[in-house]
């Protein structure tokens, strides 16, 4: 008998709340043996069929069972709050912190002594960490893994990456609707989230590297029998966690964060992650802002060549050896004493290439130098913005040009590709009251489509700007997450059609070029901000949502809130 554990404050002795725990248990055909004290472990899964592309995860909830039976241990598995990004409305993100609610409370109110996090999409990654991270029990991740490789016409289609592609090529009147219709079934072709360095794919490398998961955790393609195996030796591992009491907080530390952002820029990775790295440290305790990811990611050389920053997918990133050839080539820029869930990052590193593959590049041949994010700040952005020239033109990283103003999503589509809007390729496309608080939720609309009149010139890059996100999937000189965003009274809220915009990455510059007697007129005759929800949850987040360059989290839920043992229910 282990006493000291969790669940045995549920499942041991002889009371007869106790005995009616464990008969309700066995009623599943449990036998009695499962309560001699052996660790409990939460099998905490995001499977949905409204999230396709976690639709695979109760099968690899069952590999991670087979390795907690494996190694000694009672697995049991329950549903949490999932969040799919192709079919939710307004965005995910909107959800991720209520998501994040229903992880820490299902941790804290049931009989667990570990779990084991089993995501794909990509808030249900961050949703699931930052309610763990709360709870603060031993804890590792599962990621759902990749989609296979899609085809169409004999060339490979990138998910996510490819749709803005078409898009852009039908508006142009380059393709034609049946064949954008005809590419959809080839695109998606097998279980897993998107097979580019978007945010699913970004996020399970992130676990890997943060330690949280184990070595290949990001890259086996879902459909792949080794992540069925990943899953198995996941919930062994979870069970030797609870054994050695090593919490989550015990690995979610500043190194493993600074580790964290060096290979997101490495890899060119989404900066939706920047949101949720932030966010994470927020609730496990450890200071890290913006500031702290510039310097980590100042420098750093893109190596990775994937989509959409690159040319390959994420099965060729798995064939040439993943997150652990990643790190080899990074070794020097990384604290490879940080902790994991399997001893420390340098201890799975390999001590050389057995082989090359230019999928990952040599830190002597990188992809680009110091390419991988860039935080802005400067009058139009007093608490920051994020890049990822990475994805960018390279001419357009310094640029002034003239704004044109689009005040939301709708005005935006309404008029972008009306043949009569004042453009030009050196005006700076303006999108506002899309934040936090503005849309509620921060969508993934920060990469406006260029103007049609544009495209058919040949135009396929402009300096974008919006206090929204974009997904980790699109690509071009697009300035996100600008703060304080517009709703909140931010300068965004203050530009007007003509005004010139100064864009300056190396210096780490945006500024608005108005003066500051124009602006305070303009901020005293400013409408107040639009209606807000008056009840529910969008009532709840819009009253406490944080500013992007604080994570956007809620602010009530910030910090660790260990699980310990809750009152009695009877």
């Amino acid at each position: 008998m282990h006493p000291e554990r969790r669940s045995q404050a549920w499942f041991g002795g002889t009371e007869k709340i106790a005995f009616a725990r464990r008969s309700g248990m066995k009623a599943q055909g449990v036998p009695h043996r499962m309560f001699d004290g052996r660790p409990v472990i939460g099998i905490c899964n995001t499977w949905s069929e409204l999230t396709p592309c976690n639709a695979h995860l109760r099968e690899l909830a069952e590999a991670v069972k087979r390795g907690v039976y494996e190694a000694g241990g009672y697995p049991v598995e329950f549903p949490v709050m999932s969040l799919g990004e192709t079919l939710m409305r307004p965005t995910t993100m909107l959800y991720r912190n209520l998501a994040s609610m229903d992880v820490e409370e299902s941790i804290r109110a049931n009989p667990l002594d570990g779990v084991v996090l089993l995501g794909g999409c990509d808030k249900t990654t961050p949703a699931l960490v930052m309610g763990a991270a709360s709870a603060d029990l031993p804890t590792v991740v599962v990621s759902g893994g990749p989609t296979l490789t899609g085809r169409y016409r004999g060339q490979p289609l990138a998910s996510g990456t490819a749709v803005y592609r078409m898009s852009d090529e039908v508006r142009a009147g380059r393709m034609s609707e049946e064949e954008f219709v005809r590419a959809e079934s080839c695109m998606w072709r097998a279980n897993g989230h998107c097979n580019t360095m978007g945010t699913a794919s970004s996020m399970a490398v992130l676990m890997e590297v943060l330690g949280l998961a184990l070595p290949g955790n990001a890259a086996i393609p879902a459909v792949d029998a080794r992540r069925r195996v990943l899953a198995q030796d996941s919930g062994r591992q979870a069970v030797e966690l609870v054994r050695s009491g090593t919490r989550l907080s015990d690995v979610l530390t500043p190194e493993a964060f600074r580790n964290a952002v060096v290979a997101l820029a490495a890899t060119g990775g989404s900066t939706n992650a920047v949101l949720h790295l932030i966010a994470i440290a927020g609730r496990v305790g450890v200071p890290f802002g913006l500031d702290d990811i510039d310097r980590a990611a100042r420098g750093v050389p893109l190596l990775v060549d994937l989509q959409p920053a690159g040319k390959h997918l994420m099965e060729d990133f798995f064939e040439a050896g993943g997150v652990p050839v990643l790190l080899h080539e990074l070794r020097e820029l990384l604290d490879v004493e940080a902790v994991t869930v399997t001893g420390c990052l340098g201890d799975h590193l390999p001590a050389q290439r057995e082989w090359y593959d230019p999928v990952i590049r040599r830190r002597d041949d990188p992809l680009k130098k110091g390419a991988g994010l860039a935080v802005l700040r400067g009058n139009l952005a007093p608490s920051g913005a994020v890049i990822k020239p990475a994805a960018a033109s390279e001419h357009l990283l310094r640029h002034e040009g003239p704004a044109l103003v689009f005040e939301d999503r709708e005005d935006l589509h309404r008029r972008i590709d009306d043949p009569d809007l004042p453009v030009s390729e050196d005006s700076v496309l303006v999108l506002r009251n899309s934040g936090p608080q503005g849309y509620p939720g921060m969508p993934e609309i920060g990469n406006l489509p260029i103007p049609a009149k544009l495209l058919r010139r040949g135009v396929s890059d402009m300096v974008r700007i919006s206090d929204a996100r974009m997904s980790g999937t699109a690509f071009g000189t697009v300035v996100l997450h600008v703060a304080p965003e517009s709703a909140a009274g931010g300068p965004l809220s203050l530009v007007r059609d003509g005004d010139r915009i100064a864009l300056d990455v190396d210096r780490r510059r945006l500024d608005l070029i108005v003066d500051d007697a124009e602006l305070a007129v303009r901020a005293a005759g400013a409408a107040p901000p639009g209606d807000a929800p008056r009840s529910g949850y969008g009532f709840l987040h819009h009253q406490h949502v944080l500013q992007a360059d604080r994570g956007a989290d809620l602010d009530f839920l910030v910090g660790r809130r260990p699980a310990g043992i809750p009152r009695e229910s009877h």
